[in-house]
């Protein structure tokens, strides 16, 4: 039932193939840019960030990455405002915001925690998906290896990977995580 669980995507929703018209982040004009949506209490997005630390170190200044972390109606900052959110803070190069009511997550199809989209400067997605294999499994990954291959000038291949994580958009769920 375990190793079920942990090979079981969640779901990616609808994107678009360009960056959204209207958000609260801006799309980098000469460097590719990545936007990753957590869950600010889900497990399995620990490793998210983890990977998305190797993403970055491996990337030298060639992309420019958010992190969107979910903050429920009413929730407490302290909610949103984990040690996942200092760990993303970490990272040079990343950028860590709140997403009121997962609005942002919504307009570019995020419904997975760990989500994470590419865009080229001109706002093509080269990339979503998730960057972790399965379920809280760091190492290497299809989704890991093609944003770094993009930042490089290079075309992987591969422009979609499963995504593992716990569901954005669901309060109920929000407020049962530990």
């Amino acid at each position: 039932m375990a190793l079920r669980y942990e090979n079981t995507s969640g779901t990616a929703g609808a994107t678009s193939g360009h960056w959204p018209a209207v958000t609260q982040i801006a799309l980098d004009p000469v460097r590719d840019t990545l936007v990753m949506f957590g869950h600010p209490q889900c497990p399995c997005t620990r490793v998210s960030i983890d990977e998305l630390n190797r993403v970055m170190s491996h990337t030298g200044g060639r992309l420019i990455a958010y992190i969107l972390f979910l903050k429920p109606h009413n929730f407490p900052d302290s909610w949103v405002h984990t040690g996942l959110w200092q760990s993303a803070s970490s990272i040079p190069g990343v950028i860590v915001q709140e997403d009121p009511e997962g609005s942002i997550a919504k307009k570019f199809g995020a419904e997975t925690s760990g989500y994470t989209l590419l865009y080229d400067p001109r706002g093509r997605l080269l990339f979503h998906g998730g960057i972790t294999s399965s379920r809280g499994h760091a190492g290497d990954n299809a989704g890991e290896d093609a944003i770094i291959a993009f930042a490089s000038g290079k075309d992987p291949g591969i422009h979609q990977t499963p995504v593992y994580g716990c569901w954005l958009h669901d309060n109920s769920v929000a407020q049962s995580i530990p």
